[in-house]
């Protein structure tokens, strides 16, 4: 329903990579603005750090525009920690989806973004992150992912106010 707070869901099904416990995230808002506005602002990296509460800044590898193929990294804090990390755009349809993988980073993460018109002013959009943590990040994939949809929670209250406003 248009005004409604992002949500969450937590479930682990789905990677394909090796054994270690994965992390799935998927949360989701609707924003009272077009399709096409919401989807162009969210898949810009260049916005990131505007309506990404841990990302403090975003540079483009490859120049834009935004396509497969497509690299950028970004610099965040999370749970205490600086990371660094490179995304590889590797699946996207303007106004529709958007697929980046990491190819350099603490651990190997997919983070989709989803946009679904609900009305000719409203847009439901997903944010799903999954993950294979390694390391001590395996051993604690439970709090992980909660910190994580927490976080996720909080970006899409964030776009939404800044696409709203």
């Amino acid at each position: 329903m248009p005004g409604d707070g992002p949500t969450g869901l937590v479930t682990g099904s789905g990677w394909a990579y090796g054994a270690a416990v994965p992390v799935d995230v998927l949360t989701e808002t609707v924003i009272g603005r077009p399709r096409d506005e919401v989807a162009r602002y969210a898949a810009d990296p260049s916005n990131a750090p505007e309506w990404y509460e841990n990302i403090r800044d975003a540079a483009w590898r490859t120049p834009p525009p935004l396509g497969v193929g497509s690299l950028f990294d970004f610099e965040a804090r999370f749970l205490g920690r600086r990371l660094s990390y490179t995304y590889e755009v590797v699946d996207y349809v303007p106004g529709e989806r958007l697929v980046m993988r990491t190819t350099d980073g603490p651990f190997a993460m997919e983070t989709t973004y989803t946009w679904e018109a609900l009305g000719p002013t409203t847009t439901r959009m997903t944010l799903r992150n999954r993950g294979e943590p390694s390391g001590f990040g395996a051993v604690a994939a439970p709090a992980l992912a909660t910190a994580m949809r927490r976080a996720n929670r909080k970006d899409l209250a964030r776009v939404k106010a800044v696409l709203e406003a």
